[in-house]
């Protein structure tokens, strides 16, 4: 098995010493495999795709844009 080296926070290295009994080791590699699995989705859907990249950005202008204004009209709803 192959070894990855990570470098943490020092504040969640304490938290995580506050929790002897978990299996760290376990959680990374559970956290890495469901990472990497939603990674490889995305890159098999992309790939899929015939959009241009000035059709993700215009796409994705105007999804920003859609959101901000639904959220400037909750805080108007306050």
């Amino acid at each position: 098995m192959g070894e990855l080296r990570v470098e943490i926070p020092e504040e969640l290295r304490e938290e995580m010493k506050e929790l002897p009994n978990v299996n760290w080791q376990l959680v990374v590699r559970r956290t890495l495999k469901r990472e990497l699995e939603e990674i490889l989705e995305m890159k098999r859907i992309i790939s899929k795709s015939k959009l241009t990249k000035e059709d993700v950005e215009e796409l994705s202008d105007e999804i920003n844009e859609s959101l901000a204004k639904r959220f400037r009209e909750s805080l108007k709803q306050r």
